[in-house]
């Protein structure tokens, strides 16, 4: 069974860091591609950023320069570290399969990160 499991979400200050980890299991990590979505309230789901099999990186505008994905294949694991965070960033962070699209429908529970001003 394919299972995504958030973590690293907590509270911080405007102007702080944060790093989120999502550890998958029940697929082939290595040959799919993965993306961190955030869900804030009153607002749809958006796509944070994704990494595809050969590591490259996509970024929302609102968050380029200031997130970063990685992957570690040998963990089953991906990665958004988070600098310089804004209280904008406050929301529900989820990570999901992008390739291939047949796994797309399995969420994780999301971990909550909330900025404070």
């Amino acid at each position: 069974q394919v299972q995504l499991v958030e973590s690293g979400g907590g509270l911080v200050q405007a102007g702080g860091s944060l790093k989120l980890s999502c550890a998958a299991s029940g697929f082939t990590f290595s040959t799919s591609a993965i993306g961190w979505y955030r869900q804030a309230p009153g607002k749809q789901r958006e796509l944070v950023a994704d990494i595809s099999v050969g590591r490259t990186t996509n970024y929302a505008d609102s968050v380029k320069g200031r997130f970063t994905i990685s992957r570690d294949n040998a963990k089953n694991t991906v990665y958004l570290q988070m600098n310089t965070l804004k209280v904008e960033d406050t929301a529900v962070y989820y990570c999901n399969v992008r390739h291939p699209y047949y796994l797309r429908n399995v969420w994780g529970q999301g971990t909550q990160v909330t900025v404070s001003s």
